[in-house]
């Protein structure tokens, strides 16, 4: 039996050490380098001696037994990065993955809320106890930097500078950035700061649960859903939403779309386009609306 496993401990040394990749990523990525290699071990094929027609019977298997496109486009890429190391590392003298296409997917634009449902759902929170005026904080702050909420669920005070109006955010591929915010953001941390009980929180976290724990991503996102329910909003709201919303509205008031992707943590201006396609739609659909022959 062929052993290729030691090809694939390499390539996952270095998206780790080198490429400085995020932990679901290294693990998407060998995920399906793994799968690849259940299946040319089947054909008895080391990595290094696979050919472009032993990849394209792979991926061809893969859609057949149901791998929806988005997975798919995942899968070649994956094969792509691995083969590329290979190619670098003189492991390989030809890339089989050069010529890869790959399969086309669906455009999904993110959901957004307007300014108008930004206000009704930041003014369907009380303030009538820590809880409430959490929520706030956490709210305004989401949607003042467009954080992920990973990120806003453990922020901690060393994170935040309160006197200079900035976040310091250590994101995906610990890749560090900075992220100003407005005096709105800033009031309602400080109203919640004043309720806050001081609680002895080992990991100094900024927004913490009534118990003084740190807050989940399941917890934010059922009180979520209940402040959006109150505020009479009927859409599907996530934390991601508010994310969306702040760069799409940054967008659209003419900010540089290369700030946005600052400001987002994101690697490729490619992913921070997308905001731009929300805008055109409704000049589109203002177009067709208003244009007498529209």
């Amino acid at each position: 039996m062929p052993d290729n496993q030691k090809p694939l401990k390499d390539f996952v040394s270095y998206i780790v050490v080198e490429k400085g990749l995020s932990k679901n990523t290294i693990l998407a990525y060998r995920s399906d380098i793994l799968k690849f290699v259940a299946f040319v071990e089947k054909r008895r094929i080391q990595l290094e001696n696979c050919q472009h027609q032993d990849i394209t019977d792979f991926l061809w298997q893969a859609k057949v037994d149901g791998l929806k496109p988005k997975s798919l486009y995942r899968l070649v890429e994956s094969l792509r990065q691995f083969y590329k190391f290979l190619n670098s590392e003189d492991i390989i003298k030809t890339n089989p993955t050069l010529y890869l296409s790959s399969p086309r997917i669906p455009e999904n634009l993110p959901d957004m809320l307007t300014f108008d449902e930004i206000m009704l759902l930041l003014n369907a929170v009380t303030d009538k106890d820590e809880v409430d005026v959490r929520n706030r904080a956490m709210l305004e702050l989401l949607y003042a930097t467009g954080l992920r909420v990973s990120e806003l669920i453990n922020l901690k005070f060393s994170n935040i500078n309160l006197q200079d109006n900035f976040l310091r955010i250590i994101g995906k591929g610990s890749k560090e950035r900075l992220i100003p915010f407005g005096e709105k953001a800033k009031t309602f941390i400080n109203i919640y700061l004043l309720k806050r009980k001081p609680y002895a929180n080992s990991e100094d976290n900024v927004f913490i649960s009534r118990l003084g724990k740190k807050l989940s991503r399941v917890e934010f996102w059922r009180q979520l859903k209940n402040i959006s329910k109150k505020a009479g909003i009927n859409k599907n709201i996530t934390p991601h939403t508010l994310r969306h919303s702040f760069a799409t509205h940054l967008l659209a008031g003419g900010a540089d779309i290369r700030f946005v992707q600052e400001m987002l943590g994101h690697a490729s201006i490619a992913t921070t386009q997308i905001y731009t396609h929300l805008d055109k739609d409704k000049i589109i659909q203002q177009h067709k609306n208003f244009h007498p022959r529209g």
